[in-house]
């Protein structure tokens, strides 16, 4: 039905509205205007009654009463009788049948009034609308009720309407007010509500009743205006009942405080109707909008439009008490209990939402006195109590210093005068803080130890404080949750030690307790969780499973079982058979290559922890299995966590564009318990755990995980966006920081986040969009700004040598290795950097360093000169910060982050230029220093570099020359000197090849072969050409001294390897490994810069002091094969004596002088040039005749050739051959390498022994004695490394050599030490190490040799001595392991086992000893080998006291 047609139906007469129009207006005179009053009058008496004269007065047409245009306006103005006519018209009729009835005028307009007001709501359809809209009126009725009640005002202000008389008749008969009349009375000041208060005695029953079905009451979609006069009814009837209620008048009579009393019960009603909601467990959706909207209703801004701030903080402070106080049902035994379940996670959005809008006006402080009188003075609902302390801390993060301060007094309180109610509040108030986790207030193992673990605690004081602790406590026992039982037994009170029997008493009982709820002691875990936060403990199952992943991890770190495991396998045996190795021994897919859980069960089983049925059905299951089992998670299959944690990420994101700070914090608390639930892990910082291992390399973790993970890091990267279209980083409330706090306070999460973005950023950084890089960059700048009170990580395997915070950790995950790799770190680094800056814009220095990373920084001071040539024109200067003027001109740094029209390049350069960006640079922290930005260079991959060869030079040599040489070294350059810079270059080269590559080991896109080495090497041959030709060393000296600095550079670094006296194998390994690459490094450098040539009167002169002394310290040691420097390091060496000795005057006496001193003082390299001369002769010689074009050949070279060719003479057997006058080592090296080039052709070589015979002269004798060792060198050799040596060979030319030498005693020095004479050079041929093997050489040699020999041998001077000293030192070498066993095994001849050998050795010795003479050995030669002998072998010195010592026996053995 149409509106029209609802006015039509009114009256089927036509109205004077109808009459009026159809005649012809004409302009009045001013007399025909009182004929009209008149006639009008007249007619009304004769035809109008006042009910259509009411209704005719407030009838325009519906269809235009919300048209405000003028033209329609003047319509409607023409369609009806205008209010200036109509209201005196109807006030006149009213007097005029007023006094015809003998009724007052008052009473006549009320009961015409209440007939058009039930007209309009008193219809059987009307009333039928009513009560499907519970009360409110449809459009239609409230536009005609809005009519009237402006009429019936009119009539009002012309005295002829009686506000209580029409209340009075409206409410006769028991009549319901209709809410929205009652609304409408109010709002046209007609019938106040306030006056409806104090007037209707019944006005409690139907004002609650109709308030709580107008709350139920839902308005169709669409109806908007009802919503909105839905709302102001209900604050119009808030704002009146706070007014009256709760406003205070100076003088108040009991009339006022009835009604204020009345006001309260009405609201009280509806808070009770509220709460039993709450109490009914009904979720909002469930209990419908009403209990929604009520307390939308509380909201400040509708209340404090009609009451003072002070009567809105007076009600609120009414409604909280009566809200913790309402059904005090729950004694303190049932909130110990129950108290797990009322956190804020848990509780009910209706109370939480309540207690928001009671809190919101106060400040913390406040609420927490009002809190601590509550509780003092009343009877309380533990559980509202519980809900509001974690509603207040959740929503206020600052109120964790308040409460600490209120737990301080009442615990304070309690030990004073020994008050129980102020200590089971201070524990209960405790407890709930804590159980909304560590992000929000300590654990509670922290709490209690903080308060009662000390000497200092508040039940330090006395006995009687003690005794009221434990006696408190043991009154808690039956009813305490088990985990703060074992904080209790785990952590207990400090007690003196003379009380201790008292405290034994509590554990005793609360073992007794944990006993009963099935949790024993017994069953606790080896790394219990003792923290009593997140509600109940954990299962024994999910424990050990923790106790199982804590025990891998520290034999991980160790390399041996942990005592506490060792511990349970003794003393807690139940608990380590039935609960901790059944979940150790899970079966899975076992990897190939031992992981660490795995040796950590082969280490149990050897010592022998695990029983053997138990292990062999493990490794069957682990056969048998088809795929990895997921973690198991404790879940409730009814509900989907995955769906819940989306929905609430969706509802975090509207929240943070919002920007509601508490409503955030809030929605982070669940966040926070979901995560819980899908990762049941507890934070490592419980349970003593403060760094968490990060595996790289293991299967990748449950779908349901990294599903999660996903879905929240999507989620940061929206908000991320989201909030910055609003606002910058700066601008922006803390909803990133507390987002990252629930991050980190679950470490089985924070530790599946780490990994997941370490692959990001390192395997798939190329792939990500610019939303996913901004999004990403804030998390990491805000989980190093949390890393205060977050674990360190350590990445596995070791990248990093130390744990590092989670930000360094992810920073090592940006490689820069290919261009891709480099614009994806570029891209993440500089919105990582402008976040930071922007972020901690306003605060002070050290905070603005919290929010960026100096790792990231100082990538961007590497990255942007390299991908930006500009930028290099433009260098951080060592100055000041730029000026205000240069500042004002760079635009929005934040902007250009997030345009989207903006590239990379414009945002870096943009960053590069920024003030804040060049501060950051002269703070120690953010350097950039030489040595890191070659560890950098050398990573990047030449073939996919983003610079060619030419831009590398040219961006190398920039670095080098204009960034780094000049740049203090304070601030990470070189001060100007060129060495430094050299030392840097020398440096950086050899650690690249030194370094173990753990990062490059996880990248198979590295090639080790592809980097940027050579072009390091070539910047240093350039750096070193330079210091010697233009002397531009640094320190101004000459150009002699960079030999000199190459020298001292590996001494230092040979000097760093070996830290001890008595190196290590893994030490020698080392320094192998270093001079190896020390000589690759030496053969890319000038051969003339490793000779000195100094000016000595004048002359120009080779000192060759520094070169000797490096290769008898330090190239002697790693040489392979032992005693024999490398062909090219031999030729290098040679060729810079001769480079310069063309410097010098006198090349050829120079080249004379220095190969003089090399033979007499550098055998090795003497030995070396023997062996390599063949190879190196040619290229010498042309060197020689290149540089001193004309001169003869040096005298000592030519000596070589001559030696060489003598040898070779010899070998054929030619033996008129004359001997050189050289050196007896040079020309026993010559032979050997003779023999070896034929080779080892015995025959040969036994014709040419025959021409060296001992007896023909000294220096035959040396020359044979220098032969047999390098001989037993080779038969050392062959012992160590049968595989590249022919054992048999060697052994036989030392068998020739002893039949020439066995009658001398020289042969017997090369097997001593200390006493080698002419032979003393021999100890620098070789390595240490092989000298110290040279006894096993010496035995091993005799063993295989004829009787006729040894019987010779045991008669040649000193033989028995040096026998016994070679056995000592055999026996030594025994002892300390430093025997090696050959590769291969020995013939059936040969002797070559340590153990065959001491035992073979000792047999010999002993028969020797019983052989020889006693004249043999001098009276102190037997007592000193005697005294060396009885530790170590005493019946080798009691052999010697009885065959050579006779004298030293005893008379009683005389007898014998």
């Amino acid at each position: 039905m149409s509106l029209s047609a609802t006015c039509e139906s009114v009256s089927q007469k036509r109205s004077l509205s109808s009459l009026l129009a159809g005649r012809v207006v004409k302009r009045l005179k001013q007399e025909d205007g009182q004929r009209l009053q008149e006639a009008t009058i007249q007619l009304l008496e004769q035809q109008q009654n006042l009910s259509s004269l009411l209704r005719e007065v407030g009838n325009p047409d519906l269809c235009n009463i919300f048209r405000i245009q003028n033209g329609e306006q003047k319509q409607a103005e023409s369609e009806g009788i205008s209010s200036a006519v109509a209201v005196p018209l109807l006030v006149c009729e009213l007097r005029r049948q007023a006094s015809q009835l003998g009724v007052p005028v008052a009473v006549l307009s009320v009961k015409m009034m209440l007939e058009r007001l039930m007209e309009i709501t008193g219809t059987e359809e009307a009333k039928e609308e009513e009560e499907k809209r519970s009360g409110l009126l449809s459009s239609s009725q409230r536009v005609q009720l809005c009519l009237l009640l402006e009429s019936s005002k009119e009539l009002l202000s012309q005295g002829t309407l009686c506000p209580k008389l029409l209340w009075q008749e409206y409410r006769r008969d028991q009549r319901l007010p209709k809410l929205e009349v009652v609304y409408h009375l109010h709002g046209h000041n007609i019938v106040t509500l306030k006056f409806i208060i104090e007037s209707d005695e019944g006005v409690r029953l139907w004002l609650v009743s109709q308030s709580m079905a107008l709350c139920g009451w839902t308005p169709p979609h669409g109806e908007e205006e009802t919503k909105q006069v839905q709302r102001k009814v209900l604050s119009t009837v808030v704002g009146v009942l706070l007014g009256t209620g709760f406003e205070l008048s100076q003088e108040s009579a009991a009339a006022d405080r009835r009604i204020s009393q009345l006001c309260c019960s009405v609201l009280d009603d509806m808070l009770f109707w509220l709460l039993d909601t709450v109490e009914k467990g009904l979720t909002p959706q469930c209990a419908g909008s009403g209990a929604e909207l009520w307390i939308q209703i509380f909201d400040v801004s509708l209340c404090g439009v009609s009451v003072s701030g002070d009567t809105l903080q007076r009600f609120f402070t009414h409604t909280l008490t009566q809200t913790l106080t309402y059904k005090p049902q729950l004694t303190v035994s049932d909130a110990i209990t129950l108290q797990n379940e009322w956190t804020f996670a848990k509780s009910s959005r209706l109370l939480t939402s309540l207690f928001c809008k009671l809190a919101v006006i106060f400040r913390v402080e406040q609420l927490l006195c009002h809190l601590q009188q509550v509780l003092e003075t009343h009877e309380v609902n533990w559980k509202h109590v519980l809900c509001f302390l974690s509603t207040l801390l959740v929503y206020n993060p600052c109120a964790q210093s308040s409460l600490s301060e209120l737990l301080s007094r009442l615990l304070s309180s309690a030990f004073e005068v020994y008050d129980l109610e102020n200590m089971i509040t201070a524990f209960l108030l405790a407890r709930q803080c804590a159980l909304e986790g560590p992000a929000i207030f300590p654990s509670y193992s922290n709490w209690f130890k903080m308060s009662f673990g000390g000497g200092s605690g508040y039940h330090a004081t006395s006995k009687k404080s003690l005794v009221f602790l434990l006696k408190f406590l043991s009154d808690l026992v039956p009813f305490e949750p088990s985990q703060y039982l074992k904080v209790h037994i785990l952590q207990p009170p400090y007690v003196p030690v003379k009380h201790r029997s008292l405290l034994m008493e509590y554990v005793s009982l609360a073992k007794t307790r944990l006993a009963d709820l099935k949790e024993p002691v017994e069953d606790m875990g080896l790394y219990e969780d003792v923290s009593g936060a997140g509600g109940a403990s954990l299962q024994p199952q999910c424990q050990a499973v923790q106790d199982v992943q804590k025990a891998v991890s520290l034999f991980e770190s160790t390399g041996r079982i942990s005592a506490t495991v060792m511990e349970a396998s003794i003393f807690r045996r139940p608990y380590f058979l039935t609960r901790f190795l059944p979940s150790l021994l899970t079966p899975r897919i076992l990897p190939v290559k031992a992981d660490a859980r795995m040796s950590f069960i082969e280490a149990l089983k050897k010592a022998d922890k695990i029983p053997a049925a138990q292990y062999s059905s493990y490794v069957e299951a682990c056969q048998k299995q088809r795929q990895q089992d997921g973690s198991a998670l404790c879940l409730d299959p009814n509900d989907d966590p995955l769906e819940v944690l989306k929905i609430q990420l969706q509802e975090f994101t509207e929240l943070v564009v919002e920007g509601n700070d508490g409503e955030i914090s809030a929605q982070l608390s669940r966040i926070s318990h979901t995560l819980s639930v899908i990762f049941p892990g507890r934070p490592d910082e419980l349970i003593g755990q403060t760094v968490i291992r990060i595996h790289l390399n293991t299967p990748p973790p449950p779908e349901l995980h990294v599903k999660v993970v996903n879905m929240i890091l999507r989620n940061f990267c929206q908000c991320i966006v989201d909030a910055s279209r609003a606002n910058p980083p700066n601008k922006q409330s803390q909803w990133a920081s507390r987002f990252v706090s629930v991050i980190i306070g679950n470490t089985q999460f924070l530790s599946s986040l780490i990994c997941r973005l370490w692959d990001l950023f390192h395997n798939q950084g190329s792939s990500l969009s610019a939303a996913h890089v901004l999004g990403l960059a804030a998390l990491v700048v805000h989980l190093h700004a949390s890393m205060s009170h977050s674990p360190l990580v350590q990445l596995v395997p070791p990248i990093l040598p130390t744990p590092v915070p989670v930000g360094e950790a992810l920073s090592s995950a940006l490689v820069c290795s290919t261009h891709v790799d480099m614009l994806f770190c570029v891209r993440l680094c500089v919105a990582a950097v402008c976040y930071g800056i922007c972020r901690g814009d306003s605060l002070p220095q050290q905070q603005q360093q919290d929010y960026i990373l100096s790792s990231l920084y100082k990538k961007l001071l590497y990255l942007i000169p390299r991908l930006l040539p500009e930028a290099r024109r433009t260098p951080i200067a060592a100055g000041g910060p730029f000026s205000d003027h240069q500042e004002q001109k760079l635009p929005g740094l934040w902007s250009s982050v997030t345009d989207t029209n903006s590239t990379w390049m414009k945002t870096a350069w943009h960053l590069w230029r920024h003030p804040a960006f060049r501060q950051l640079e002269h703070m120690p922290p953010y350097q950039l220093f030489f040595s890191e930005w070659l560890h950098n260079e050398l990573r990047v991959l030449r073939s996919e570099d983003i610079l060619s060869d030419p831009e590398r030079q040219e961006y190398q040599q920039w670095a080098c020359l204009e960034l780094y040489l000049s740049r203090l070294e304070e601030h990470g350059g070189c001060g100007g000197d060129m060495k430094n810079l050299c030392s840097h270059l020398l440096n950086a080269i050899m650690d690249q090849q030194l370094s173990d590559r753990s990062l490059d080991k996880l990248d198979s896109r590295v090639s080790y072969t592809g980097t940027c080495l050579p072009d390091i090497l070539s910047r240093l041959q350039e750096l070193v050409y330079e210091m010697e030709v233009t002397d531009l060393s640094g320190s101004r000296r000459s150009t002699d001294d960079v030999c000199d600095f190459l020298f001292t550079f590996v001494s230092e670094r040979c000097s760093s390897t070996v830290t001890s006296a008595s190196p290590s194998i893994s030490t020698e390994l080392s320094l192998k490994h270093t001079l190896n690459t020390w000589n690759r490094v030496l053969l890319a450098l000038p051969a003339v810069l490793l000779i000195k040539v100094k000016s000595d009167g004048g002359r120009a002169t080779l000192e060759c002091n520094t070169l000797i002394e490096h290769v008898n310290q330090h190239q002697r040691k790693v040489c392979s094969p032992a005693g024999l420097l490398s062909c090219h390091l031999t030729a290098h060496l040679l060729k810079g004596v001769l480079y310069a000795s063309a410097r010098c005057g006198r090349p050829r006496e120079e080249v004379n002088k220095a190969w003089s001193q090399i033979s007499l003082r550098c055998p090795l390299l003497l030995v070396s040039t023997v062996h390599w001369w063949e190879r190196l002769s040619p290229v010498l010689l042309s060197l020689w005749h290149r540089l001193c074009d004309g001169e003869p050949l040096p005298e000592q070279l030519q000596l070589l050739t001559d030696a060489h060719n003598w040898a070779c003479s010899l070998e054929k057997g030619l033996s008129s051959a004359t001997l050189p006058a050289g050196a007896a080592l040079l020309l026993a090296a010559s032979l050997h390498r003779a023999w070896q080039g034929r080779g080892c052709d015995s025959q040969g070589f036994s014709a040419a022994l025959n021409t060296l015979r001992p007896e023909r002269g000294t220096q035959q004798q040396q020359v044979l004695v220098f032969l047999l060792f390098m001989c037993v060198n080779d038969h050392l050799s062959s012992l160590l490394y049968p595989q590249e040596r022919s054992h048999q060979n060697a052994t036989d030319l030392c068998t020739d050599l002893l039949l020439v030498l066995v009658d001398s005693a020289d042969w017997l020095l090369i097997f001593k030490s200390n006493k080698q004479g002419v032979y003393q050079s021999i100890t620098m041929v070789t390595s240490d190490e092989f000298t110290r093997l040279v006894p096993w050489a010496f035995y091993s040699l005799l063993l295989q040799q004829s009787a006729e020999l040894l019987q010779r041998a045991e008669c040649c001077p000193g033989f028995l001595q040096t026998a016994v000293l070679c056995y000592i030192s055999l026996l030594q070498l025994s002892l300390e392991g430093h025997t090696l066993t050959p590769a291969t095994e020995p013939s059936d001849n040969q002797v070559t086992e340590p153990c065959q050998i001491l035992s073979y050795a000792k047999q010999f010795l002993l028969r020797a000893i019983s052989r020889t003479t006693p004249t043999a050995l001098s009276p102190s030669q037997v007592r000193q080998l005697e005294s060396q002998c009885a530790d170590l072998d005493p019946e080798v010195a009691a052999a010697l006291s009885v065959r050579l010592d006779p004298h030293s026996l005893s008379p009683e053995m005389d007898f014998l």
